[in-house]
Parts: C-alpha cells; sequence; structure tokens
C-alpha cells in the first residue's frame, strides 16, 4: 500500500514538473504588448542583445526551479511519513532522554539534517546558475556559510513553535490551535523586532551610511513624512550579488532604514532617493500594520485548517502515514507539509495585496519625488541588475511576485503627471 501511495505521489510531482516545463518554456507569454513596444516599458529599448537574452533564460530557469522545489519539499514530507522515517526519528528521540524538551530537539535535529540534505541540489543548483548568469558573486565557501546559519536559525525557530505546538496538543486536543495562535502573536512581533538587531547580522554586515550628504537628505525626506528616525544603515552586499534592493525592517526601536552598497554605486542620488521614498511610503501608509493584521488572520485560519486536516487525515489513513495520535512528535512531518501547501495555495491573495501595497509606494514615491525619468530609470537598472522578466507569465505573477511587473511600474510612472 505504502509503495503505491508513494509511486503516486511521485508519478504526480513529475506530471507537475512536465507541465511547469512545457508552461514556462513554450505555452506562458511572457510578450510586450504591441502597444508598449518601443516605450519606456519595452525591455529592446533599455537592455541590448545579450541582456535580453540573458534576462529570458534566466528568469525561466529560476521560475523553473521555484516551481520544482515547492511540491519537491511536500513529496518529501509525505515520503517521511509513509516510510516510517518519522516513526524512527521519534524512536531515537524517546530513547536519547527523558526530558521532552531534549527529545523534540533530538527529532527535529534528524528531520531538519534530513531535509537540509535532500533540497541541497536544489539549493546548489539554483546558486549556481546564478553564478553563471552573474547576479550571485558570492564564493562557494561564503554560501555554504550562509546556508549553514540558516540551517541552525530555521531549527532554533522551529524548535520553539513545534515544542510550544505538541505541548499544547496535548493539553488541548481541540482548542490546541488556538492557543497555538494567540501565541503566535507576540512571537510574531518579538521576530520582527529582534531581526535588524540580532539575526540580518548573522549573515551581513550593517553600519551607517557612509556617504553623509546622501543620509541628510535622505532624513530630511522622513522628516518631511514624518518618520522617526536618525540613521540610515548600508549593507555590504556586494561580495555576495550584483542585484540592487532598499528596505525598511523591524519596529519599533528597532526599525531601520537600509541600502544595499550594490545601490548606491549604480544608481544615481536622484534615482535612491525614488527608492527611499518608496519604502517610506509603505511607513506613512501604515503597510506594515495592514501586513501583520493580514498575517494574523491567515494564521488563524491555517492553524484552523491545518487542526481539521491532521484529525481528519490521522482518522481516515493513520496506518499509511503510521500516525496513530495527531499529538505524537512523529506527526511534525504531516503539519509541516500542510502548511506548506496551504501557504502555497494562499499565495496568489497574499502577493495580490503585496503587489496592491508596492503600488501605493510607487505612487506615493512620485508624489514626494515629482521625477517621473528617475522613477523609470531605476526600475529599468532594477530589471537588468536583476535579470527580471518585465512581463512574467501570468502563473509565476500570481506565486511568485509580491511586486507588480516591470512593465505595469514603469508604464505607470511614464505617464505620470504632477
Amino acid at each position: 500500500m505504502a509503495r503505491k501511495w508513494a509511486a503516486a505521489a511521485v508519478g504526480v510531482y513529475l506530471i507537475s514538473a512536465a507541465f511547469m516545463y512545457w508552461y514556462l518554456f513554450y505555452g506562458g507569454s511572457g510578450a510586450i504588448p504591441s502597444g508598449l513596444k518601443g516605450t519606456a516599458a519595452d525591455p529592446a529599448t533599455f537592455l541590448n542583445g545579450r541582456e535580453l537574452l540573458l534576462s529570458e533564460q534566466y528568469s525561466k530557469i529560476r521560475n523553473f526551479i521555484f516551481f520544482l522545489s515547492t511540491p519537491y519539499e511536500w513529496l518529501f514530507y509525505f515520503l517521511v511519513l509513509i516510510s516510517g522515517l518519522s516513526r524512527v526519528f521519534e524512536r531515537w528521540a524517546i530513547s536519547s532522554s527523558k526530558w521532552k524538551a531534549l527529545q523534540t530537539a533530538v527529532y527535529l535535529f534528524w528531520l531538519s539534517l534530513l531535509s537540509f540534505a535532500v533540497s541541497f541540489p536544489f539549493d546548489y543548483v539554483s546558486y549556481a546558475y546564478s553564478k553563471r548568469y552573474n547576479i550571485s558573486t558570492q564564493s562557494f565557501s561564503s554560501w555554504m556559510k550562509d546556508n549553514i546559519i540558516d540551517f541552525w536559525v530555521s531549527f532554533g525557530t522551529m524548535f520553539i513553535l513545534a515544542g510550544v505546538i505538541y505541548w499544547l496538543m496535548k493539553k488541548s486536543a481541540k482548542k490546541w490551535w488556538l492557543y497555538a495562535w494567540l501565541l503566535s502573536i507576540p512571537f510574531s512581533l518579538f521576530m520582527m523586532f529582534v531581526q535588524p538587531v540580532i539575526i540580518d547580522p548573522l549573515y551581513n554586515d550593517f553600519y551607517p551610511l557612509k556617504d553623509k550628504n546622501l543620509e541628510t537628505k535622505i532624513l530630511a525626506m522622513a522628516q518631511k513624512a514624518h518618520i522617526p528616525t536618525d540613521h540610515v544603515y548600508e549593507v555590504n552586499m556586494a561580495k555576495k550579488t550584483n542585484s540592487l534592493n532598499a528596505y525598511v525592517t523591524g519596529i519599533g526601536s528597532n526599525s531601520r532604514i537600509v541600502l544595499w552598497d550594490t545601490t548606491l554605486k549604480k544608481l544615481n542620488d536622484k534615482e535612491i532617493m525614488f527608492i527611499m521614498a518608496h519604502e517610506m511610503g509603505h511607513y506613512v501608509e501604515k503597510h506594515i500594520y495592514y501586513g501583520i493584521a493580514g498575517y494574523l488572520v491567515l494564521t488563524f485560519a491555517g492553524l484552523w485548517l491545518i487542526a481539521k486536516l491532521m484529525d481528519f487525515m490521522v482518522r481516515k489513513r493513520g496506518k499509511l502515514l503510521q500516525l496513530s495520535d495527531v499529538s505524537s512528535l512523529r506527526s511534525l512531518p504531516l503539519f509541516l507539509l500542510l502548511a506548506g501547501v496551504l501557504l502555497f495555495a494562499s499565495s496568489p491573495l497574499t502577493n495580490y495585496a503585496s503587489r496592491y501595497q508596492e503600488t501605493r509606494a510607487d505612487q506615493y514615491a512620485m508624489k514626494m519625488t515629482h521625477d517621473k525619468n528617475s522613477a523609470v530609470k531605476t526600475f529599468q537598472e532594477l530589471t537588468r541588475a536583476g535579470l527580471s522578466e518585465v512581463n512574467p507569465p501570468l502563473l509565476v505573477k500570481w506565486f511568485r511576485y509580491t511586486h507588480p511587473a516591470m512593465l505595469d511600474r514603469i508604464t505607470t510612472a511614464s505617464q505620470y503627471k504632477k
């Protein structure tokens, strides 16, 4: 029985992979509308022939890796369950100690280590292609260091989450999901607070912006927007990537305006000021609070659904999954499988909301700077640096794009009037 289900799962995965290959390389259209050809939004007007070719190739490869690796993770968790590996890990954990916390740590270590090993090929292929297309400038040793940091940060976070959730399952079989949701609120806010000062510095060095003249301009704009900040931070990303970025992170006293050094090197002051105005637009329009509210609603619905689905699947397919009790630690792969599927299924909705907020931030930046030429140049340079698709296929936009397509952003900026 387990072999048949495993074969069926692998078959479904291969069929979905074949469909996505056809869609991305042959079926999905990313052509520029005829009415926009020759305009500033047409990549043929600001990319040379080689850049156009590389952009098309790299975008398709990157998207294909995403649509392969996402269901691959679900397949992994399913096979861990039906093969009995999860039960083996739980047995090792129980035999290692009488302390529940240590048992959770041992189980998570083996599950995380196996997950790291089976996902490594996708991670490496993605890294290798980013090096080949000159997006990544990171050495293999530096890349591996970041992966190891990722492993332990994820392990520590999951240890807290899994420990609390499975303790709640033991205490309240019916309402554990509600209590978990209530506890997730302060935990999420705490993680947002410590992210800029504890987690981010594990990967990169952050320091005050070296260009004090530019910092003065940015802080003056922040003051005009009533944003309480005294510093702008720079991060040394040039040793890792040629892409450009800037962002506002953290909440409360730990909120930061951050610029990648690649952005500072490739854009002029006017273009950087447009990016900063965009980031400030998120603050002014309170997008972080809307984001938190949306996250809480989706988490509430997601945990409720996971609880119902886990009960149903253990009741109906417990023998296949080798699970007799939802509160058993070996059911964690089922929890992660359902969470991954639900996150993917909800991504068109969450990405749509994110694109709306990014559009609003673009509009705010235009009103703040009244500089559509710098806006257009910024979007064009972002496209060039990241070899991005100006007009991605529909499924890519739905499931991957948290920002509007560059076709839309450039067109809107070009048509802006004071």
